[in-house]
């Protein structure tokens, strides 16, 4: 048996943490200073995390491989499982004439640049976000608004500041579970959680992506379409993570909020528009327009395409094989869609929607949950903490049937009947759907074997006691660390799997709840995303201006830390009696 020592170098807590805080610091270090790309710096990382649990915190060595073990394998199942079911889910949608189908509808609600940022940033980027993620939707909603009219650099800012408020829930939900799976807390608990903060950001993005389209007058114009958008994201965000499921969050949220928006613009419009160029023109015909009018859905579409292969995500059709043969019901020319095409284009998303629902159904999840649940030791993990209690972490549940990436799985597969893909072209596309992703799983499963060995060997626990000295303050600390995580590592689950326990473990210290500061590392941490390396990368490549990085940074850190001081008050808040009677 291993027991954690909480101060096993030179006998002090602070030199200890000082220590534990190495394997971090020399990933941020590599990413953010020397550019080393995440796979490395990641397995940079998890090497060091080893050498200090065996050296410094006197862990054994066949416990402390057998924890990397088990941080990989989690990394795989469920966490990986989600993410490349999702995005194989998204790659059989482009390999089909029906992606473009849904583009088209979308540019052809307005030609009003300030509502298709709200629609294609915010809205159908959070869909893209619930099952790609990775940088696709910031990829592809910056190529649509650049298609449509918007100039290159805004186009990827409104897509980036965009990217904003799905993220905590994207993927499935990825980053809630990896935060359930390395401290051990509620899942429900901390989607709940989260699901009472992120639709706070919600509420106030679509106002910042008029005024970043249009300034002040973009706002005076466009507040009433940009709250109906915020509010209906918010409340769906907060309704679905509460009461619903939590891997549909998104799915859910912006399913509803175009809804809402398309109500609400058949009953109101901006007294102008602002269309291709920045040009404005007095609102002369309804919202709801045809595809011709936002200057040409063909043109739109190649640009799109175009922005998007650079990101990788569209490399369905040129490595996966041949397209579909097209359906004489899909429309070619510029007209919109007509409802039953409109449907097909969205049916991929219905049905995942009705597969999660099923799986809720008590009867079901009940029997899904006795055929399809094993819970087990972890074979050579024993370890107690300082107190001598036993370690959650070395237990593991597995869900092979009720997993999320499972039931995506069979989403994935209604999909292929329904849009008659072959077999073999479904196989060919999930091929090189691992193989686009394969750095994403080795930096994966490598911040998860690094996670899993600090947490393990206790040199979280020390992290957790020495910043736990901070007291009160530490509510206002918490929200920065999950934005510094996320703004190095461009992930919301790699910032969670790294930092959740040692906030749960921190707040245990100072009273306050361990849900609340868990959730608060992911939700204040994707006001990080936007900053994130790989992010800006994507941005730039997807409207042609590579090297634009820097210039991207600049103008959307302020934004940045705004909205991490609202959220950052908001949690405060919820640490005290003012609002803690929103904590679970």
């Amino acid at each position: 048996m291993f027991q954690q020592i909480l101060d096993p170098i030179a006998g002090s807590l602070v030199i200890s943490a000082l220590c534990a805080a190495l394997p971090l610091v020399l990933l941020f270090v590599l990413l953010g200073v020397f550019k080393v790309k995440a796979p490395f710096a990641a397995l940079a990382g998890l090497v060091l995390s080893l050498v200090l649990a065996i050296v410094g915190w006197q862990m054994p060595v066949n416990q402390a491989l057998s924890a990397t073990a088990a941080g990989i394998f989690y990394g795989l199942f469920p966490i990986l499982w989600i993410l490349v079911n999702a995005l194989w889910i998204y790659r059989l949608t482009v390999a089909t004439p029906w992606f473009e189908v849904l583009g088209r509808t979308i540019r052809s609600i307005s030609n009003d640049l300030r509502i298709l940022a709200i629609l294609i940033a915010f809205c159908f980027g959070a869909l893209l976000e619930s099952l790609a993620g990775f940088g696709a939707p910031v990829a592809i909603s910056a190529a649509m608004l650049m298609a449509a009219g918007m100039k290159p650099l805004k186009s990827a800012i409104v897509s980036l500041l965009a990217n904003t408020a799905p993220v905590a829930f994207g993927a499935m939900a990825a980053p809630i579970i990896a935060l359930n799976g390395v401290t051990g807390l509620p899942l429900n608990e901390l989607s709940a959680m989260a699901g009472r903060q992120t639709p706070f950001i919600a509420l106030i993005v679509p106002l910042l992506l008029v005024f970043i389209v249009d300034g002040r007058r973009g706002v005076k114009q466009t507040w009433p379409v940009a709250l109906v958008a915020g509010a209906a994201f918010g409340l769906a965000q907060f309704v679905t993570s509460n009461y619903f499921a939590v891997e549909l969050t998104d799915v859910v949220a912006a399913v509803v909020t175009v809804a809402a928006v398309l109500l609400m613009l058949k009953v109101w419009q901006p007294k102008e528009t602002v269309g291709m160029g920045g040009a404005v023109e007095a609102a002369a015909v309804p919202a709801v327009v045809s595809a011709g009018g936002t200057g040409g859905s063909s043109a739109q579409e190649g640009t799109a395409q175009e922005g998007t292969a650079q990101e990788g995500t569209t490399a369905a059709r040129g490595s996966g094989g041949s397209a579909p043969p097209a359906d004489p019901a899909i429309p070619t020319d510029n007209s919109r869609p007509e409802p039953r095409q409109i449907w097909m284009a969205i049916a991929p998303y219905l049905i995942i929607i009705a597969v999660f629902s099923v799986a809720q159904i008590p009867i079901v999840k009940a029997w899904l949950t006795q055929v399809g649940s094993v819970t087990f030791a972890w074979p050579g993990l024993d370890i107690t903490d300082s107190a001598g209690k036993p370690v959650a972490a070395t237990k593991f549940k597995l869900d092979h049937l009720k997993a999320t990436g499972t039931l995506l799985l069979f989403s994935g597969l209604l999909t292929m009947l329904l849009y008659k893909i072959s077999a073999s072209q479904g196989l060919r596309i999930y091929r090189d759907t691992v193989v686009q992703l394969r750095w994403t799983i080795v930096t994966v499963t490598a911040v998860l074997g690094l996670s899993f060995v600090m947490n393990l060997s206790g040199q979280t626990t020390t992290l957790g006691f020495a910043l736990a000295s901070a007291g009160g303050f530490f509510a206002l600390l918490s929200p920065l660390i999950g934005w510094i995580g996320v703004a190095l590592t461009g992930s919301d689950t790699s910032s969670n799997s790294l930092f959740g326990q040692m906030q749960a473990t921190a707040a245990e210290q100072t009273g306050l709840s361990p849900v609340l500061m868990a959730a608060s590392n992911s939700s204040a941490g994707v006001m990080g995303k936007m900053l994130s390396l790989q992010n800006l990368a994507v941005a730039s490549a997807a409207v042609g201006l590579d090297g634009a990085e820097g210039t991207l940074f600049r103008k959307l850190i302020g934004w940045s830390l705004g909205l991490l001081a609202l959220i950052t008050v908001l949690i405060f808040l919820q640490s005290t009696p003012v609002l803690g009677w929103m904590v679970p």
